[in-house]
């Protein structure tokens, strides 16, 4: 395929805001159906979203993490399932970019190609001829209804006896789709459950989970490019966290759009706008999301820049990803929940946006990679130099 002519990061931005108003206009059919709308994937596809994380030689962009918060940002205005989503399907994509040459040929012939995924080991494998056979159970599979691919782990038993986790790609048809997403929050992700039962998977889609932990993948091609160097999990962080920014953009902006015809019930205000507590809540929503997004761009330029650089990773690098991206997802939620807790009882009807954002704001605080208390605990360990108590740094 040929190199195609890479938008800027700037364009790329431009085209994502464009979407804003079509995916508030469709958010309360994904979240009612569970799912994203198709227009919604096929507008996705035509801004570029899908070929952001997806070399240059396959027409893709090879996008910065900077790229992908704004990108995510303005997608997050409009419904924080589809930036969730698309940010699900961009983690994935990197990592088939750390696979052998060859397989990155089969997965990206396909246009706008979707790999799903997950960090979460579900499944058990045996060593087979030629590959593995696995099975297994996976959760939590975002945009698994609209994917091609998924990247999921597994447990190999190497020949000393050790369980070693293993990364391995599988084509959807390999998969059994269980339709057990019923939530609260981000219930257009359709991140349903996905089961294999002994799929065969080629050795060449296989990749030993620390390889993409430690930063050292297999792929000659991408070997000189800064975007595809880095350890897994501050990549994973820098490119999860700009959905929080565009639920908190988005609370904002629809609370300023009810704000001029409501009253405070059993005040003599006859407008929300004049009161001094309403004063005091928008500048301490605002502030919170400005200083969200200061964390989110530093952990951006953290993982842009060593890439570029190719600098090593240390231990306190990987620690401070996860405590940057741990406290942009907080002040983010927090600024949500100023605005949906000044919007009276009015917001808790289904035809106000805001309770739609703060319940997608609270679920995305609640992933395990993006939860704030264990990021923080997580940093506070090495600040009392303590080793870090998990693999995924």
């Amino acid at each position: 395929m040929a190199v195609t002519e890479i938008p800027s990061g700037t364009e790329l931005a431009q085209r994502a805001a464009a979407l804003v108003t079509p995916l508030r206009e469709r958010a309360p059919w994904a979240e009612e159906n569970r799912r994203l709308h198709e227009e919604t994937i096929e507008a996705m596809a035509d801004a570029g979203v899908f070929r952001l994380r997806v070399p240059a030689r396959y027409g893709g962009y090879e996008a910065t993490t900077r790229t992908l918060l704004d990108v995510a940002a303005h997608l997050g205005r409009g419904d924080g399932s589809a930036a969730w989503t698309a940010s699900v399907w961009w983690i994935p994509a990197w990592m088939v970019c750390q696979f052998p040459d060859e397989v990155q040929d089969e997965v990206f012939s396909t246009p706008d190609v979707r790999v799903c995924g997950t960090l979460s080991p579900g499944g058990m494998a045996t060593s087979a001829d030629g590959g593995i056979v696995v099975s297994g159970r996976w959760g939590f599979i975002s945009g698994a209804l609209h994917s091609h691919w998924q990247q999921i782990i597994a447990v190999v038993p190497s020949e000393t006896g050790e369980m070693c986790p293993v990364l391995a790609l599988v084509p959807m048809a390999d998969l059994q789709i269980v339709d057990d997403w019923h939530t609260s929050g981000l219930r257009g992700t359709g991140s349903v459950s996905t089961v294999a039962d002994g799929v065969f998977v080629p050795r060449a889609r296989v990749l030993p989970l620390e390889a993409l932990l430690s930063g050292q993948g297999v792929s000659a091609a991408n070997a000189g490019s800064p975007v595809y160097r880095g350890p897994l999990l501050p990549v994973a962080s820098a490119t999860s966290v700009g959905t929080v920014l565009g639920l908190a953009e988005a609370a904002r902006e629809a609370f300023f759009e009810r704000l001029p015809d409501r009253k405070i019930t059993y005040t003599t205000y006859d407008s929300q706008r004049e009161a001094a507590l309403t004063h005091l809540e928008v500048a301490e929503a605002r502030l919170k999301a400005d200083e969200a997004g200061f964390h989110a761009r530093r952990l951006t330029d953290l993982v842009d820049g060593k890439g570029a650089s190719g600098e090593a990773w240390s231990v306190d690098d990987r620690v401070r990803a996860r405590a940057w991206l741990g406290r942009a997802t907080h002040l983010g939620r927090e600024s949500v929940d100023v605005l949906a807790g000044a919007s009276g009882g009015s917001s808790i009807y289904q035809s106000a946006p805001i309770q739609r954002i703060q319940r997608d704001a609270h679920a995305l605080t609640l992933h395990a990679l993006m939860h704030p208390s264990t990021n923080f605990e997580l940093y506070g360990r090495a600040l009392c130099s303590m080793e870090p108590n998990t693999l995924y740094i």
